[in-house]
């Protein structure tokens, strides 16, 4: 494996755990896609790092318990925006 590529799964890992992040906020951070940064934190770091493994499957596993929720939070947000949008339009505010 390149060398470039482990320190980037090293990373990935050191700001998912620091941060508490999710996937999606790491691949931003580091600009490459999500599904890089979810091969980086599964089996490449496996195959570093079985200990900084376990750290990040807990809080993978953590997050992925949880995304049912943020999903749904975001959709109410959304339709939140849209009503109260339409409400100012509506009124002639907008």
């Amino acid at each position: 494996m390149k060398e470039d590529i482990e320190k980037r799964a090293l990373l990935a890992a050191k700001l998912l755990i620091r941060y508490n992040a999710t996937v999606r906020k790491v691949a931003k951070i580091l600009g490459v896609s999500k599904s890089t940064v979810h091969n980086d934190l599964t089996w490449r770091l496996y195959k570093i790092n079985k200990g900084l493994y376990k750290q990040v499957r807990a809080i993978l596993d953590k997050n992925k318990q949880k995304r049912h929720i943020r999903g749904g939070e975001a959709t109410r947000r959304k339709y939140f925006a849209k009503k109260e949008k339409a409400s100012l339009q509506n009124s002639g505010i907008i």
